[in-house]
């Protein structure tokens, strides 16, 4: 029976994954800085994180997902510089940056609800742990591992021999300034803030009192102290964007092998590609961003961006276009048909015809989260005739436990409309000729979409069509 393998970034490697703590895995994913609303750029390390913990529940072992709000300490600038984005959103708009962070907090919550990602255990907020950041940046200082400037309390790099290993970096070739910005003070490019002072004469919304003075948390802090509080100084899998490897998680790692003494802190680091935006990483700042809003509004259900995220592995970037989308969207409605066909059919399917599917489905997760892979053997079943309906729907259904489309749903397939202007405007013309009680003439428009594998369902809202499974 093959193993559950999974691509660590900290070896380079895929190894076999078993839990520190024998039938209980301990997870953190890096969550939004909620200063703007999520797009489905941000969406995909949520997906990503969302299958892997499938995949863990469907090995029987219990899972602690903690993830964490970025609220408060998030600089436009990795280099200690720049503006606090919840600040700076709240300057622009004039709104409590507690309110702003809470409306998005909402809309990205609702998001992943929507998409089909199970609730975390945990869900901490910078914020609200203010007193555990200051706990850790007092233990580095007292080990020698911080310094003070006029600006705030860095984190000293050359005290940690392992910190250019993570993500390979090239410190010495870093050139003079890099990464320093306008931070004086700062000992080498590579040092990054524990703790920011407020600027002289300004006052910010959200700044606290410290033993070094009043301001706040460095961004890279809260990861270490909030997922240290719930799920221990050593914990097996830490997941994030792929933007987060050279400096995000590079300075997780020192500061929590320094403050706890352990190495490696975190067993498994897994992180997943950006979704390209027709050429370009969908960002807000390059300002093309797509929010799931909008997908909606254009008629495609959520689980449809779920479905489109399947299609490619994690550590693959995946391009995102309006086709693309299209397609992903016919794909769901068709096995979601297919799931329904069987429902509520009689019969008792036989479990010894299911263990080769099931197998080669598992096998394709098992490998380091293969979702294109299992996909296909999903699609397989979806079209082998020499299962029974009630068959093909129950394996479906068993494999959505991972998949997480919601294939058993009530509803017998998805509510959005699939669009094609030719099959369209003949749709209308059948319904013209019903109208005028020329049923001949719709009779014989439905059998030519019929012939093109096109179904005319007629509802109480009107007629609809659907291509038909397989």
């Amino acid at each position: 029976m093959s193993r559950l393998v999974l691509h660590d970034t900290r070896t380079r490697s895929k190894r076999p994954f078993e839990p520190l703590e024998p039938g209980h895995v301990r997870m953190y994913t890096c969550g939004p800085t909620v200063y703007a609303p999520q797009h489905v750029g941000n969406l995909r390390s949520q997906l990503f994180a969302d299958l892997l913990k499938r995949a863990f529940l469907a090995e029987g072992w219990r899972v602690t997902h903690v993830i964490n709000v970025t609220d408060v300490g998030h600089l436009s600038d990795d280099a200690d510089a720049g503006e606090d984005k919840l600040e700076r959103a709240a300057r622009e708009t004039g709104e409590r940056a507690s309110a702003i962070a809470e409306r998005y907090t909402r809309q990205w919550l609702r998001d992943r609800e929507r998409v089909g990602c199970l609730p975390p255990e945990v869900l901490c907020r910078a914020t609200e742990h203010i007193p555990e950041q200051i706990a850790l940046v007092r233990v580095l200082e007292e080990k020698g591992y911080s310094y003070r400037t006029d600006d705030g309390v860095y984190f000293d790099t050359s005290k940690f021999p392992r910190y250019a290993d993570f993500a390979r970096l090239e410190l010495a070739g870093q050139e003079a300034g890099a990464r320093i910005g306008d931070v004086a003070g700062k000992r080498h490019p590579a040092d990054f803030a524990l703790w920011k002072f407020a600027a002289p004469g300004v006052r910010r919304q959200q700044e606290w009192d410290s033993p070094w003075g009043r301001g706040f948390p460095g961004w890279h802090l809260e990861c270490s102290a909030m997922s240290v509080r719930y799920l221990g100084q050593r914990f097996d899998v830490h997941t994030g964007g792929v933007d987060h490897v050279a400096v995000h998680h590079t300075n997780e790692i020192a500061q929590s092998e320094c403050a706890f003494d352990v190495h490696p802190w975190v067993s498994f680091w897994l992180h997943n590609e950006f979704l390209d935006f027709r050429g370009e990483k969908m960002s807000k700042s390059l300002g093309n961003v797509c929010l799931l809003d909008d997908l909606v509004e254009r008629g495609f259900p959520p689980l449809a961006f779920r479905y489109f995220f399947l299609q490619a592995h994690y550590r693959q970037q995946q391009t995102f276009t309006d086709e693309a989308m299209e397609a992903a969207a016919t794909g769901y409605d068709r096995l979601l048909a297919v799931a329904a066909e069987g429902r509520g059919a009689g019969g008792s399917p036989d479990p010894a015809r299911f263990a080769p599917f099931r197998e080669r489905f598992r096998d394709a997760i098992r490998d380091d989260l293969n979702a294109p892979r299992a996909l296909a053997v999903a699609w397989e079943v979806a079209r082998r005739r020499d299962l029974l309906p009630e068959e093909r729907a129950a394996l479906l259904r068993d494999f959505d436990a991972i998949l997480g489309l919601d294939l058993g749903a009530a509803l017998p397939r998805a509510e959005r409309r699939e669009s094609d202007p030719r099959i369209d405007a003949l749709v209308a013309l059948r319904e013209a000729a019903r109208t005028r009680r020329d049923f001949s003439e719709g009779d014989r428009i439905r059998d030519a979409l019929a012939a093109e594998g096109v179904l005319v369902e007629d509802t109480p809202d009107g007629p609809r069509w659907r291509r038909a499974a397989g």
